[in-house]
């Protein structure tokens, strides 16, 4: 009886540990999502940006000067 209890008791040590190492891996990836996120966000206002600049600067299919066509 008493090895079936050191057993458990070790198994469930070891379940802690694992859960532990679980939890700690999820938060170290939540803060490089978030930091994912952020960078995404920034670039899409980048994008929004160039884009409001070349829609200000005039058309974009202006044939270049040496078109015949």
């Amino acid at each position: 009886m008493e090895k079936r209890l050191e057993r458990l008791e070790s198994l469930v040590a070891l379940q802690d540990r694992t859960i532990e190492k679980l939890s700690d891996q999820i938060f170290e990836q939540q803060k490089r999502i978030d930091g994912l996120e952020r960078l995404a966000e920034r670039m899409a206002g980048k994008l929004r940006a160039l884009g409001e600049q070349v829609d200000s600067s005039g058309p974009l299919d202006v044939p270049p000067p040496h078109y015949n066509g």
